[in-house]
């Protein structure tokens, strides 16, 4: 009967060992799905940084650009005025010209 008892538990210990072993494998399974979604996510985030960062250029290439169309302006903006101020000094000349022309002719 002691061997017939010592069989019954070594069946039990077998089974108890192969359902722990289940669950391990089990556990492990789920360990590497969730590695390998926080892998895929960490990928993901990589590419999110790139594209970011290739934004981040071309938007600092347009910052460059608008930078130097506003010098340009600025420097329209004096000759303008200098071309003003010369035309505003011909009316004048031009109104005394005329008054000049009116005495003359009286």
């Amino acid at each position: 009967m002691a061997a017939g008892g010592a069989a019954d538990a070594q069946g039990r210990f077998g089974h108890s060992v192969k359902g722990l072993l289940t669950e391990k494998v089990t556990s492990c399974g789920t360990d590497v799905i969730a590695l390998t979604k926080q892998v895929l996510k960490g990928s993901r985030s990589a590419e999110l940084l790139g594209q970011a960062a290739r934004n981040m250029v071309m938007q600092e290439d347009a910052i460059l650009h608008s930078e130097d169309s506003l010098r340009k302006m600025a420097i329209i903006t004096t000759h303008l005025q200098y071309q003003q101020e010369a035309i505003q000094k011909n009316v004048e000349q031009s109104s005394n010209l005329q008054d000049q022309l009116s005495h003359l002719l009286k």
